[in-house]
């Protein structure tokens, strides 16, 4: 009963609410990697993105005012990860906080010897387990073929919701799940060899931190560059596109040499 009557409200709101077209054509054309994307695709990112609106909160920080192009950019976004996946994928939460640009943390960390240090850690995301996704607006509008700071963060609340955010997360049911942790184990043991080699790679060294990063990185690359992956990592990329159910690199076109 509570699936249907989520249903029947999401379905008022698509009806309610009418997106402006001219906003709708302005913030879709300054992101890049939805290009190909078939009308009947752009239609349901397009409702997603209203549902997305309508059910979490945005809220700026350090006196960041987010315009509708900035609340529908972030939607936006935040939508194409689970355009196949519904927008149940991100249950459990509903804040997004917005800052105009990178924004400091407060850390603690224990060395060797069991002495605590403190530290501030500057950063343009974060995402909280039960709580918000914190973004540097400033960081969103520098997204580019491979990097994506709302992508990356919204991964993170992905794999939140599928298990120990020190391990990869789970498949879905039906996939094979140990075909899935052979192709992330793989990727993960050469790219950390290959970093600490200090070789230069495709994909950002940060990806090496830890598995949790390693999956966010890799997602925000394969919608962003999915070339890049399919290219370097042939499997992990098919474990990716049956996780996500897209294929962006059949419908995004080669980057220019």
């Amino acid at each position: 009963m509570t699936g249907m009557f989520k249903s029947w409200q999401r379905k008022r709101v698509l009806r309610r609410i009418e997106l402006d077209p001219a906003l709708w054509r302005h913030v879709t054309r300054g992101l890049p990697f939805l290009r190909g994307l078939p009308p009947e695709e752009m239609q349901r990112l397009q409702d997603l993105s209203v549902l997305f609106l309508d059910e979490k909160e945005m809220h700026g920080a350090r006196g960041f005012v987010p315009s509708d192009a900035v609340r529908l950019s972030i939607a936006v976004q935040a939508c194409l990860p689970i355009l196949n996946l519904g927008l149940d994928a991100y249950s459990g939460w509903v804040g997004i906080v917005i800052y105009p640009g990178e924004f400091r943390v407060r850390r603690e960390e224990m060395d060797p010897a069991g002495v605590v240090h403190e530290y501030e850690d500057e950063l343009s995301g974060e995402a909280w387990s039960g709580g918000p996704v914190i973004l540097s607006w400033q960081d969103v509008n520098l997204g580019e073929a491979g990097y994506n700071v709302v992508i990356h963060e919204f991964a993170h609340k992905l794999h939140m919701s599928r298990g120990d955010m020190d391990d990869f997360p789970q498949p879905h049911a039906r996939m094979d799940r140990e075909k899935w942790l052979d192709a992330w184990d793989s990727a993960y043991d050469a790219f950390c060899d290959q970093v600490d080699r200090g070789v230069e790679t495709v994909i950002d060294p940060y990806a090496s931190e830890q598995p949790a990063e390693f999956f966010a990185v890799l997602s925000e690359v394969f919608f962003t560059l999915p070339q890049a992956v399919r290219s370097i990592y042939p499997a992990l990329y098919a474990q990716l596109a049956l996780f996500y159910r897209q294929d962006p690199a059949a419908r995004l076109p080669e980057p220019k040499a």
